[in-house]
C-alpha cells in the first residue's frame, strides 16, 4: 500500500471513529447540560452568599468563619449523589416504590408534633435529629408530586382514557390534601408551595379545567375563613400585616421587609463585593443565609449579580419545561410539570418576600438557600428530570 494510499484514508476512518462515538447512545449525551449546570452555579453561588452572609456570626457558627460554607458544601455532595441515584435508577423503575416513599414522608412530618419537633421562628416545622435539623416539608414536596403523577397517569392508562377521570382526580386530589392539612398546621408558607404545585400536575394531566377552577375558589374560601375565624397564629398575623403596610411597624413586624429593601437597594449596579455589604456585615436582616439569601446578592452583587441569579433560575424553569413538554409519556409530564410548578413558585415567593412584593412566608431560595433538607430535595427533583430526559428516543435528546 502507498504512501499516498495511506495519507487519503486515513482522514476517512477518523471521520467514521469521531461519527460512530457521537452518535453511541450514552448517559452523557442524554443529560440536560445546560439544567445542570445552571443548577450547580447556584448551588456554588449559594455557597459563597451563604459564607459572606455567616462568616462573622460568631452566635451561629462557633467562631468558625468557614463552618456554614463547609456544611453547605458538604449538603450539595449529598444532594448531587442523590440526583445521581435517582437518574441510575431511574424514575420509572421509582414508581412501584412510590407509596412507601409517600408513607415515609407523611410519618415524618407528624414527626414535628412530637418531642423531636423543633420551634424556629414560631414555626414548629422542623425535627431535631443528632444536631441537625431537617424540615420534612421538603420531602412532601417530592412526594405529593410522585404519588400525584403514578395516580393520575394510572387514570389514563387503566381506563383507556385521554385525560383522568373523577376517580383518578379525587384520589389524587385526597392523597394530596393529607400532608398538605399536616404541613398547613404550622408550615404556611410549605404549603402554599404544595398548593400550587397540585394546581400544575392537574393542569399538565389535562384534567378538566372544571377541577382547577373548583380547587381555586375553595382555596379563596378557606383563606377567607381561616383570616376572619382566628386560626391563624399571631406571626402569622404579623406577616401579612407587614406586607400589607411595611410602614406600620418598622421596628417590629415590618423590620425583615424594610431591611431586605435597604439591603438590596443599596447594592447598585455591581454592589459592594462578596463580605463587603455593610448590611449584611452588620447583621441587620434577619435569616440572612436561609430564607433573605436573596438581600445579600443584591447588596454584594448588585444588580448585575442578582439579576444573573434570575436568569440562572429562568435557565433551570426554561429547561424544565422543555423536558415536560418533550417527555413520552404522561407519568414523566406530570412529574417534570410539578417540579416546574414547585420551582417557579417558590423562587417567585422568596424573592417577592425580599423585594417587598409578596409577603414573608418562610421558604428558602431553591439551590441558595442554607439548609440541608431543602438543598436534598432540589437536587433529588433535578435527578427526576434528568431520568424524565433520558427516557426520550435518542434523535430527540
Amino acid at each position: 500500500m502507498s504512501v499516498h494510499t495511506l495519507t487519503v484514508r486515513t482522514p476517512a476512518r477518523r471521520k467514521s471513529a469521531w461519527r460512530r462515538l457521537a452518535e453511541r447512545d450514552s448517559v452523557a449525551r442524554r443529560l440536560d447540560w445546560l439544567l445542570l449546570l445552571a443548577g450547580l452555579a447556584l448551588s456554588v453561588l449559594g455557597i459563597a452568599l451563604i459564607w459572606s452572609a455567616t462568616r462573622n456570626r460568631t452566635e451561629i457558627n462557633g467562631g468558625d468563619p468557614q463552618f456554614f460554607l463547609i456544611r453547605q458544601s458538604i449538603n450539595l455532595a449529598v444532594g448531587l449523589a442523590l440526583a445521581v441515584g435517582i437518574i441510575w435508577l431511574g424514575h420509572q423503575r421509582l414508581r412501584s416504590a412510590v407509596p412507601l416513599f409517600y408513607a415515609f414522608s407523611l410519618f415524618v412530618v407528624l414527626l414535628v408534633f412530637t418531642p423531636l419537633g423543633t420551634e424556629i421562628n414560631g414555626q414548629r416545622a422542623w425535627l431535631s435529629v443528632g444536631g441537625y435539623t431537617i424540615q420534612p416539608g421538603e420531602f412532601v414536596k417530592v412526594s405529593v408530586i410522585l404519588v400525584m403523577a403514578a395516580i393520575l397517569a394510572d387514570g389514563v392508562d387503566a381506563g383507556d382514557r385521554e385525560h383522568p377521570g373523577r376517580r383518578a382526580v379525587l384520589q389524587s386530589l385526597g392523597l394530596a390534601a393529607l400532608p398538605l392539612s399536616v404541613v398547613l398546621l404550622d408550615d404556611m408558607g410549605t404549603a402554599m408551595v404544595i398548593s400550587v404545585t397540585v394546581l400544575g400536575m392537574l393542569l399538565a394531566s389535562g384534567a378538566s379545567l372544571k377541577w382547577t377552577i373548583g380547587l381555586m375558589l375553595t382555596g379563596a374560601v378557606g383563606a377567607v375563613l381561616v383570616w376572619f375565624l382566628g386560626i391563624l397564629d399571631e406571626y402569622q398575623i404579623n406577616r401579612f400585616a407587614a406586607f400589607a403596610n411595611p410602614a406600620l411597624d418598622p421596628a417590629g413586624v415590618g423590620y425583615n421587609t424594610n431591611q431586605a429593601r435597604i439591603a438590596i437597594g443599596s447594592g447598585g449596579l455591581f454592589g459592594s463585593g462578596l463580605g463587603q455589604g455593610t448590611q449584611t456585615t452588620g447583621q441587620f436582616v434577619p435569616e440572612q443565609h436561609t430564607d433573605f439569601i436573596f438581600t445579600v446578592a443584591g447588596e454584594e452583587l448588585g444588580f448585575v449579580g442578582a439579576g444573573g441569579i434570575i436568569l440562572l433560575i429562568g435557565v433551570v424553569l426554561w429547561r424544565a419545561l422543555r423536558i415536560a413538554r418533550e417527555s413520552t409519556d404522561l407519568y414523566s409530564t406530570i412529574i417534570a410539570a410539578g417540579i416546574v410548578s414547585w420551582f417557579a413558585f417558590q423562587c417567585f415567593e422568596n424573592i417577592g418576600m425580599a423585594l417587598g412584593i409578596m409577603p414573608v412566608a418562610g421558604v428558602p431560595l431553591p439551590f441558595l438557600s442554607y439548609g440541608g433538607t431543602s438543598m436534598f430535595a432540589v437536587w433529588i427533583a433535578i435527578g427526576l428530570l434528568q431520568s424524565v430526559r433520558m427516557k426520550r428516543p435518542l434523535s430527540a435528546a
